[in-house]
């Protein structure tokens, strides 16, 4: 019997102060002469959602269990390589991705222009298709006042059959 199982994953990180020389990272793709985010890893808030749907799909804990912000083996790490490693787990537990589908929030950067490759490299790195849309907090909270990014993100997994 196959089944279906779904995960909701939510990051966020605030940018990095000023002279930082880290490039800004979203869903793989980054972002010239953007304001960079603080994070242990390279600190792609979209990665990091993905990621964090896809092991709460599978009932396999969440990225800091796997990930800690604690091992140095994970100091400005590639998410997108993180991604892989989660779809390798979610594998091992007898699921691959159907779908995955995020939000980002975030005044600035303007997602439009590199909306497709970032799909296309999470895409590839989660093993199944991952959908990217973005909206604006219109000014309201922390988001508004573009002191970070976040993302959510919600995955569908299905059961490999025999």
């Amino acid at each position: 019997m196959t089944g279906s199982r779904v995960g909701i994953g939510v990051d966020q990180h605030r940018f990095a102060s000023s002279g930082s020389d880290r490039p800004l990272v979203l869903g793989g793709v980054t972002f010239a002469h953007e304001r960079p985010l603080e994070g242990h890893s390279d600190a792609d808030v979209v990665s990091h959602a993905v990621s964090d749907a896809m092991l709460g799909a599978a009932g396999l804990g969440d990225l800091g269990e796997h990930f800690p912000d604690d091992d140095g083996r994970w100091l400005g790490a590639d998410s997108l390589a993180i991604l892989v490693a989660v779809s390798g787990l979610v594998r091992s537990k007898g699921y691959l991705l159907a779908n995955a589908d995020c939000t980002v929030v975030c005044e600035a950067p303007r997602l439009s222009r590199q909306r497709e490759m970032m799909m296309e490299r999470l895409s590839a790195a989660a093993g199944g298709p991952v959908h990217v849309k973005a909206t604006r907090p219109e000014g309201l909270g922390a988001l508004g006042r573009v002191e970070g990014i976040a993302c959510l993100a919600v995955a569908l997994l299905e059961e490999i059959g025999p």
